[in-house]
């Protein structure tokens, strides 16, 4: 019996950098599919390496991409004298966990990036300066979405949109940063990248307390938090990097048989972080000398992060456990999220919408939510289609191309 197997790639752009993921599909014998002869070309098709993709993973993130999408609304299209109330701020309260998720889970990524990069890599040099290139992509997107909005927001476009510091600026910056990684061996990195996250989150305080006067703005914008909303500076954010590629290489490294165990130790570690995080930040006393809990305390990382890891095991337990095996529109929305990040931005704050921008009682900007949302599952689903029918479309050439090419050479 010949099962012939083909991988079918999905070259999905999460927004937590460049993911290469695949799911192997079957060609049973009885089929009427002929194997294939001895052929470079069909080496070169079968070579490709597998990557597994978490489901729990995608879910996450599209849990992530539907707080981002109502924090967004409810920020462009509330009026400004519902703000102070109730409904208003759980949406910006609740919001507030959408960057923390996005960031841990770039830092997830990246570890499975550099796991499978040390199988193929055996210079650690080598390692680090594909992790820096990568980190390049991402800022050089950055850039590019800092462009597309300034461009959408003509004729009041300015020219400090493009250089704003926004999450994919410090994502490329924190994967810069953290490309030294790649040269710790695969045991040890889980340790040295949770170290990092808590020496950036502990130095937080007192970057931001430095006199920046003589420092150009730029610099000061990506290194120092505390200089208004929607910044996201290199400390602390970064240290969600760092905390994600501790968790994203212990995930990589943990066999399948035991990923629910690892859940359990992340659903006791969530909660001791929440709580005992919470405690010291009620303290009266700190170790510094200044420092605000909403802008770049490590307290309010920690609680974060313990967040982060507590929605990772709901994650884990929806989709293994409660969801079926069938089409998921959260993990539609997570598989594209850099798309829809792009997209719903333009939508919700581009300058076709001044005319409703804070306008919207409550339930007016509820529904514009939810037409939003179903506008990016619409997009993700086409999307999605649109790449898995080019998919088959290669890889049906490249399958004629191989049994053809033999034939052709020995003809006379």
């Amino acid at each position: 019996t010949t099962e012939i197997y083909t991988l079918s790639l999905h070259d999905a752009l999460p927004i937590f950098g460049v993911d290469l993921v695949g799911g192997l599909r079957s060609i049973p014998s009885g089929s009427g599919a002929a194997p294939l002869p001895p052929h470079p070309r069909r080496h070169a098709i079968m070579s490709v390496p597998f990557v597994k993709r978490f489901p729990f993973l995608d879910w996450m993130r599209g849990l992530a991409v539907v707080v981002m999408i109502q924090t967004h609304t409810f920020n462009s299209f509330v009026r400004m004298d519902l703000r102070d109330g109730g409904p208003y701020v759980l949406s910006q309260f609740v919001g507030g966990m959408a960057a923390p998720l996005f960031l841990f889970m770039a830092g997830m990524t990246l570890a499975f990036q550099m796991e499978s990069l040390e199988r193929r890599e055996g210079r650690r040099l080598g390692r680090w300066l594909i992790s820096l290139r990568r980190a390049g992509y991402i800022l050089g997107i950055a850039y590019l979405f800092r462009l597309g909005n300034w461009a959408g927001s003509w004729p009041h476009a300015n020219a400090q949109e493009i250089t704003k510091v926004d999450i994919l600026n410090c994502m490329g910056l924190g994967m810069a940063a953290l490309a030294v990684a790649a040269a710790v061996p695969s045991q040890s990195r889980a340790h040295f990248a949770a170290a990092v996250g808590l020496a950036i989150a502990a130095a937080a305080p007192v970057i931001a307390n430095l006199d920046w006067s003589g420092v150009p703005s730029l610099i000061h914008e990506y290194l120092a938090p505390g200089l208004g909303r929607g910044r996201f500076a290199f400390f602390p954010c970064a240290s969600y990097i760092a905390f994600g590629l501790s968790i994203g290489t212990m995930v990589k490294r943990t066999d399948a048989g035991r990923i629910e165990h690892l859940m359990q130790w992340c659903v006791l570690v969530g909660f001791a972080l929440v709580f005992v995080a919470q405690y010291f930040s009620n303290i009266p006393y700190s170790v510094y000398a200044k420092s605000s809990f909403w802008t770049d305390s490590p307290a309010l990382i920690l609680i974060r992060v313990g967040i982060s890891l507590l929605m990772m095991a709901g994650a884990y337990l929806w989709t293994e456990f409660c969801a079926g095996a069938g089409w998921s529109w959260m993990q539609t929305l997570g598989k594209t999220s850099l798309l829809v990040y792009w997209v719903h931005v333009m939508i919700v704050y581009g300058s076709w919408a001044n005319p409703i921008k804070r306008a919207m009682n409550v339930w007016q900007a509820v529904f514009a939510t939810l037409a939003v949302m179903a506008l990016m599952v619409a997009l993700a689903a086409a999307r999605l289609r649109w790449t898995a029918w080019r998919t088959e479309k290669r890889q049906s050439a490249a399958l004629a191309a191989a049994r053809l090419t033999p034939a052709t050479a020995s003809s006379p």
